[in-house]
């Protein structure tokens, strides 16, 4: 319960910060399930997303967590942190920097961290649906958790962000991230459903894929997660 609780205090951290800059804005989204007697269970899995324009800058910034125990054995216990700044050069092309940071107890790799520069347009940008792709290049650290060694290697970063609102109330998003190198390949991607019930809650149901292309005999190499999760928004 220590890792969840330090988690836990970052997540509520990066709350109040957003809720003290106005020009933040963004949502969170928290699910959990708590069970008690022949069985016990707690898994927690929270998100939160944020983001900020200020003339030619757009920022962004975002966190998850997941982490699963039974009957005081650990089955899950993963982290992310990301954050990318995009610089405007017209109406749909932009400039990017981006960093993501993942720790998870139940892969080969103790910790990747990537960091990367690029290009990006906006294919469609309408007031129900935005697609938009990201191109660049970057470096990844990370450490085999068997052996200690670092992994080090220049990558490929390629993105795709689509969204679209089907109702008033109902919306469809898809984030496809891939950051290539010449030791692994790491892929993830996002779809999910969110339902609104007011202005500020939602109903958001999540179905994430993360994959890596080299891991150890008897890991496998794709991961699935399907999370229903209570979505709130915050800011703006």
């Amino acid at each position: 319960m220590h890792d969840t609780t330090k988690i836990s205090m970052f997540l509520a951290g990066l709350l109040a910060a957003s809720s003290a800059q106005a020009d933040w804005a963004g949502k969170g989204e928290l699910g959990g399930v708590l069970a008690r007697g022949n069985t016990n269970t707690e898994t927690i899995n929270a998100k939160v997303d944020m983001t900020n324009e200020t003339g030619h800058w757009k920022h962004q910034a975002g966190f998850s967590m997941l982490r699963t125990v039974e009957n005081d054995v650990t089955s899950a216990n993963r982290w992310e942190l990301r954050g990318e700044s995009d610089y405007k050069l017209s109406e749909r092309s932009f400039v990017f920097g981006s960093l993501r940071y993942e720790d998870d107890d139940f892969t080969d790799y103790k910790y990747q961290a990537a960091a990367s520069l690029g290009y990006g347009y906006r294919f469609i940008d309408s007031e129900r649906t935005r697609l938009d792709g990201r191109l660049g290049a970057g470096y990844r650290f990370s450490e085999l958790r068997l052996t200690g060694e670092n992994a080090d290697e220049a990558i490929i970063r390629a993105s795709v962000n689509f969204s679209h609102q089907i109702t008033e109330t109902t919306q469809i998003t898809d984030r496809l991230l891939v950051e290539a190198g010449s030791d692994n390949t790491f892929v993830q991607n996002v779809l999910a459903l969110q339902v609104s019930m007011t202005d500020k809650l939602a109903l958001g149901l999540s179905y994430e894929v993360r994959h890596n292309t080299e891991v150890q005999p008897g890991t496998d190499k794709t991961d699935q997660v399907l999370t229903a999760n209570l979505v709130f928004g915050f800011g703006g």
